[in-house]
């Protein structure tokens, strides 16, 4: 049985968007609790699915007030929620992540400002030999869903160490190394969304677990764990 999404929490994240202040959301504060309780059954409800298929460690909704200590944006809450969803054990590697926002709802997946050690790990594995990760950025259903990692981080020509004329130099260039896909609010509001959602995280299981061998063994394939 799927559980929904509170459908009235696209309007109140818009008026929020309109009203980015404490004293509208202390005005709204109640509202806000019932909203939030249901988005976050939703998310250990699709935590306990998940771990159908991949064993979870927890699911982490962030919070809605925003850190603005060194922020020009001034404005006190996000208006969009969203999730974590962490896979368990040093061995599995990657985190699923969906967002719930108008107009802006995404779910996806991967490694995110990666550590600098873990960074050049994936680009000299991918400089090494990149066939079994275009292998999976390729396959089709995976290819639909996702298309390919998000490139809006990339160095503009080669990393250092790296020649910009290496044949995987679309790879290595990137900083992130993550996918998403983008929904309507309609798709989100389905009654079929949670099982949609959980279709996606399921294609990013054979990325996750490449990763994961990668960031777990040396260019000679020996475990550091």
């Amino acid at each position: 049985m799927s559980t929904k999404l509170p459908a009235a929490y696209f309007p109140f994240l818009n008026e929020l968007k309109e009203n980015n202040h404490k004293e509208w959301m202390d005005a709204h504060k109640d509202e806000y609790k019932i909203l939030e309780k249901q988005f976050k059954q939703f998310c250990e409800d699709t935590k306990s699915q998940l771990n159908n298929f991949e064993e979870i460690e927890r699911a982490k909704v962030f919070r809605i007030n925003r850190d603005i200590r060194f922020s020009k944006n001034k404005n006190p809450y996000k208006t969009n929620r969203g999730a974590i969803f962490s896979r368990s054990g040093v061995q599995r590697r990657g985190s699923f992540y969906f967002q719930m926002a108008p107009g802006a709802s995404f779910a996806g997946g991967g490694f995110f400002k990666p550590e600098s050690a873990d960074l050049l790990r994936i680009r000299k594995e991918f400089e090494f030999d990149a066939d079994p990760i275009r292998s999976i950025l390729n396959q089709k259903e995976f290819k639909s869903v996702y298309g390919g990692f998000n490139t809006e981080s990339q160095v503009k020509t080669a990393p250092k160490g790296f020649s910009k004329d290496d044949p995987n130099i679309d790879l290595i260039k990137n900083k992130n190394f993550f996918v998403t896909h983008q929904y309507t609010d309609a798709e989100v509001l389905a009654e079929d969304f949670q099982q949609t959602l959980l279709q996606h995280f399921k294609l990013l299981l054979p990325f996750f677990d490449y990763m994961s061998e990668v960031l777990t063994t040396d260019l000679n394939g020996e475990s550091i764990l």
